[in-house]
Formats: structure tokens, sequence, C-alpha cells
């Protein structure tokens, strides 16, 4: 049985080099090596032996079965090698089709609407001014002609540390960005023309309303500064803004300790399919609070009002973002939902510009 065994090794050898592709190779391994295969019956036949023929022809069947596996498998390695050269010698890469975009990063429509407030701004003549975060209370509401008793002043509106600051002042997280008017004036000659955009926080929170939002405020002061000049500068930035160029305006008074007179500004809107969109004069809302800087103010940043005069305005920009762009959910800003972000979020390379459009 040795001689034929060592017949039928060399047959399924040479069976194996002789497959020329994957498909025939691995008919070749059924055939031999499969449920039904020549080589596993050989295998079957262990069992039926006496101890002795096991003995002896068991080696040489088990040698037949590694033979041939090592065969088929250096047969399919060598197949395999092929099939890769000629594949990469038939392909071509061409090197100028453009790579698929990896997965990137999207801006918040919040940073988006401050680079378009800047773009707008700086066109104006207008630079970004900023200030610290955490504020005392001279800076936050004295230097600002907000006396201690005012509503402003109330823990339910302010966040104050448990300690005062090595000044002995109350310190506090900032409720607008006008401290940065103050420092501002206190730290530059005029003439004046800032925009101050920051984060600042109060103790609220609804749709409209969080405990930490986005604010944006401007200051002018210089010589022979008037009413007219603030409404001028309001109307133009809200119809770059919205680039629209029916923005309507109208300015109804109003009280603010830092500005006399004070006016509270509406804008025009009307309705589409049940959506505020600004412009024309079907309804008007309260957008934003302004006026005349207190001369107050003034003298309190160590400069002399009957020289300087100045106006002061802010808005938040969470909310010009839900105006512009459709959202209705002030809280969904702040929820960290990637979902949310990759519908309203912006592409790095939408750079607001007065030419290709602030919102482009």
């Amino acid at each position: 049985m040795g001689s034929d065994l060592e017949r039928l090794k060399q047959d399924w050898l040479d069976r194996i080099a002789g497959a020329g592709d994957l498909a025939a190779l691995e008919a070749e391994r059924v055939a031999a090596l499969g449920k039904q295969g020549a080589v596993t019956a050989l295998l079957k036949t262990l069992g039926g032996m006496s101890p002795e023929e096991r003995q002896s022809e068991g080696p040489r069947i088990h040698g037949l079965r590694e033979a041939v596996t090592e065969a088929l498998t250096a047969r399919k390695a060598a197949l395999e090698g092929a099939a890769l050269e000629q594949r990469l010698a038939a392909e071509r890469l061409d090197m100028t089709l453009p790579v698929a975009p990896a997965a990137e990063g999207s801006i918040h429509p919040v940073s988006q609407v401050m680079d378009e407030l800047a773009e707008i701004f700086a066109d104006l003549g207008f630079s970004v001014a900023t200030g610290p975060e955490i504020e005392d209370d001279w800076h936050n509401f004295t230097a600002l002609n907000i006396p201690e008793s005012h509503p402003a002043r109330a823990m339910h509106d302010t966040f104050y540390f448990p300690q005062n600051g090595p000044d002995g002042r109350a310190m506090l997280l900032r409720t607008h960005t006008s401290p940065v008017q103050i420092r501002t004036m206190q730290s530059q000659e005029p003439p004046l023309y800032i925009i101050a955009p920051g984060r600042t926080y109060r103790s609220d929170s609804d749709a409209t309303h969080t405990p930490m939002f986005h604010q944006v405020e401007g200051l002018v002061i210089d010589r022979g500064i008037m009413l007219g000049h603030l409404k001028w500068t309001l109307e133009t930035f809200l119809k770059a803004f919205f680039e629209r160029d029916d923005i309507v305006l109208r300015m109804r008074p109003s009280y603010f300790p830092f500005t006399e007179p004070s006016a509270e500004v509406d804008v025009g809107y009307h309705l589409e399919k049940g959506r505020r969109v600004l412009g024309g004069t079907d309804h008007f809302m309260e957008l934003l609070g302004s006026g005349m800087v207190h001369p107050r103010v003034i003298a309190a940043c160590g400069l002399d009002p009957d020289e300087w005069q100045g106006f002061a305005f802010g808005c938040g920009i969470d909310r010009l973002a839900m105006l512009k762009y459709g959202m209705d959910d002030l809280r969904a800003f702040f929820d960290g939902d990637l979902r949310w972000l990759r519908h309203y979020g912006f592409r790095a390379l939408d750079v607001p510009t007065l030419s290709g459009g602030v919102g482009a």
C-alpha cells in the first residue's frame, strides 16, 4: 500500500500544481480534503485497521494529508500573488482626482455670527474689544450708573462669588459685556469705536434664556455724536447682517441706567410658513437696547462729558443666530448634540465676507 500512497500523493501534487486559478484550486481542495474527498476517505479507513496496520499505514496517510495541505497553501499563495501583480500592472491611479473628504468639524453658529459681526463692524471702522468674564461689581454695575438698590444687582439675576476680590469689591460673573466698555474707556484715548462680543451669565433658563449666553455690545465715544448716528449705525448693521434692504427699525423710549436717552429698538418682520422673517412692516419685535452714553458713565471713566459724547447698544448673539438661521430653542445651542451642529453648523471655509455675503 505504501507505493500506492506515493503514487496518489504525486498525483494530487500534480493536480494542485496544475490548478490555473483560485476557483480550480478550491475544487481540488474539496476533492482531496472535503467530506467526500479522496484523502478524507483514506483517513476514515484507519478505524477499520488492526493495531499493527494502523501503526504502519497511519503515518503514511497522515503524511499524505499534510503534503496535500501544504501544496494547497503554497499554490493559493502563488495564485493570489500573481493575481495581485496582474491587478497592479493593469490598474492606474489618477493623481488629479479629488480625495474623498475626511470627517471634519463644524463651526458653531454662535462663532459664525461673531465672525459676521466682526466683518460688518470692521467695515464701519469698529474694532473688537474683549475683557474678563469674572468681574467686580464696580466695573459691572457702579461705573455703569447702576445704583446698589437696582434690581439687576439682586441675587436672582447675578451669579456672585462667595468671597470678595483683593480690593474688597464683590466679584461676580459678568451679566453683560458692558464692563468691556468701561475698561476700554479707561485704558484708551478717545475717539473709540468698538464692539464687545462675549459670554455673559444670568440666573435664567427657558426656551429663549440660558444661564450662559452670548452678547455683543457696541460703543462709540467721539465729539459731536448724536442719536442719528446711532440709528444709522444700527440700520446699516442689521441690513448687512440679515442681508436685506427692507429692514425697518422703530425706536421706543426706554430706560437703562447707563444711557440717557435710552431706546428699545424694534425691527419689522413678516411671517413665512409660520416662521418670523425679518423685513417689512407687517409686525414689529424688540431686538436690542440702545441709547446715548450717560454723562455719569463717561465721567466715571475719567473723560469730560462736555467734550466727549457717545452711544452704546447691545443685543444677544444667540438670538441673532436664531432669527437669521431659523432656530427655535436657545437651549439647543449648548446641548452639545452633534446632530444639531451637523444640521446648523458651518464649514470651516464658510468665512463671512461683505462681498460674498456674511451668511455665505
